[in-house]
């Protein structure tokens, strides 16, 4: 399929670094252009040194100069990049690292989108189909890259795989056997422009599928309906509103799936109301591939969650500290602070300042008895406290410093909740360094 044809790698980080080497081994004519200078490059090095020509520094227009067949781009280049955009007036196709995967693969794909409830809802089917024996692969921003999991797999395997809209842009034929999405929030419009650009960017996951597929869906979601209703597949829908004639639903505090009961709400052990969507969403995906009621019982009588989604860190004196890190827009942290609408909070929030002010945040507020605030959002967060009727509000310089003022301020009985409601990267490189550092200031409690 590839022999021989020039292709453009645009971008590294590890699925740049994945296509290229597979490329490279499919033997392609590879040319990688990272941003990142060579001299700092270990990924262009480690490429170089494998005899794939590598370009560093910039993105120069001219390289368009040469006829390449293909470009194979980094989910995070915006189309509006000058080389995209030139690459696209040439009509060169440019697609994602997902694409390649699914050329590749022999395995059927599982694949996971919506604004929120992604990573569990992909580890939750992850779990389930590897406890119903199903020889269940994972990928994605949780896993290995997909091109390199898919280079492995077998059709004896499924491959279940969380997609973001970035990757979902830059598809072709990408088809997966089951496509779930769960939900459509305004996230990413910095990227995308519009909430109608970005639903259309996650309906992509549809367009491929046929009859032969299926495409698991949320019942309750007006954008996510409209957006299923062009595709071919059979339609599974679920929902936690309203009972269906077929599907996934709950009644009653019992999760049933096609009429037939699944598992008491009472039993699941990962906690939040918000949660119930992705567990529908995965319980439906995992019947799907034949996996039984036992084996789907027993990973939600002991699933806890994933690191940095309402993850529980430790009880200190009578305090629980949850790291929510992944929390980067608003919805996210309704939905944590949601989970303890019963319980004392004290909220760590503030990150990167997208634009957005955050009064929806306001009605979710009335248990939170401190909020203790940092980054580029701090003033804005501290305008909605007050607004809330919040008295206790603290600002610091970072994540770290937070914890041990969050202490202080509380009593037995409370729970101290980072969910930022921002992305990280004013001060930290991901999500998930910000929750690890979260994570170690609280064990300095001990």
């Amino acid at each position: 399929m590839y022999q021989n044809k020039n292709v453009l790698i645009l971008g590294l980080a590890k699925s740049g670094f994945a296509a290229a080497k597979l490329l490279h081994e499919l033997g392609a004519k590879v040319t990688v252009n990272d941003q990142k200078p060579f001299e700092e490059n270990e990924a262009a090095q480690s490429l170089e040194r494998m005899g794939i020509r590598v370009i560093c520094g910039s993105h120069p227009l001219e390289l368009l100069d040469e006829p390449f067949d293909l470009i194979v781009k980094n989910p995070g280049i915006p189309y509006y990049n000058p080389l995209v955009a030139k690459a696209m007036e040439k009509g060169i196709p440019i697609i994602t690292e997902v694409e390649l995967a699914y050329q590749i693969s022999e395995a059927p794909l599982i694949g996971i989108t919506g604004s929120n409830g992604k990573t569990t809802t992909t580890t939750l089917i992850y779990e389930m189909l590897k406890e119903g024996g199903k020889q269940p692969l994972i990928a994605g921003n949780i896993g290995t890259v997909a091109c390199e999991v898919a280079k492995e797999a077998s059709s004896e395997n499924w491959i279940v795989t969380e997609l973001s809209s970035f990757q979902l842009m830059g598809i072709i034929d990408f088809q997966p056997k089951i496509s779930v999405l769960l939900n459509i929030f305004n996230a990413h419009l910095d990227y995308h422009g519009t909430k109608e650009e970005y639903a259309k960017a996650k309906g992509n996951l549809f367009k491929n599928q046929t009859n032969d597929d299926f495409a698991v869906v949320n019942a309750d979601d007006e954008t996510v309906m409209k957006l299923v209703q062009s595709s071919d597949a059979q339609k599974v829908f679920f929902s936690t509103t309203q009972r269906l004639q077929s599907g996934a639903w709950i009644e009653n505090g019992i999760i049933y799936f096609n009429g037939e009961k699944i598992i008491e709400t009472k039993d699941i052990a990962l906690p939040g109301k918000h949660n119930l969507e992705n567990i529908l969403a995965a319980i439906s995906a995992a019947k799907l591939t034949g996996v039984d009621n036992e084996a789907i019982v027993r990973v939600l009588k002991t699933f806890t969650g994933v690191k940095h989604r309402l993850q529980f860190v430790i009880e200190v004196n009578g305090r629980k500290f949850y790291n929510d890190s992944k929390a980067t827009n608003i919805l996210a942290t309704q939905k944590a602070l949601s989970a303890f609408e019963n319980d004392s909070i004290i909220l760590l929030a503030g990150g990167l300042d997208r634009g957005n002010e955050f009064d929806e945040l306001i009605p979710y507020l009335k248990n939170v008895k401190a909020m203790i605030l940092f980054g580029q959002t701090a003033r804005k967060l501290e305008r909605v406290a007050k607004e809330a009727g919040i008295e206790i509000i603290e600002h610091v310089d970072n994540v770290e410093k937070a914890v041990p003022i969050a202490y202080e301020l509380s009593q037995p009985g409370d729970i101290i909740l980072l969910s930022p409601a921002c992305a990280s990267w004013d001060q930290y490189k991901t999500f998930e360094q910000r929750g690890d550092i979260f994570i170690g200031a609280v064990h300095k409690l001990k």
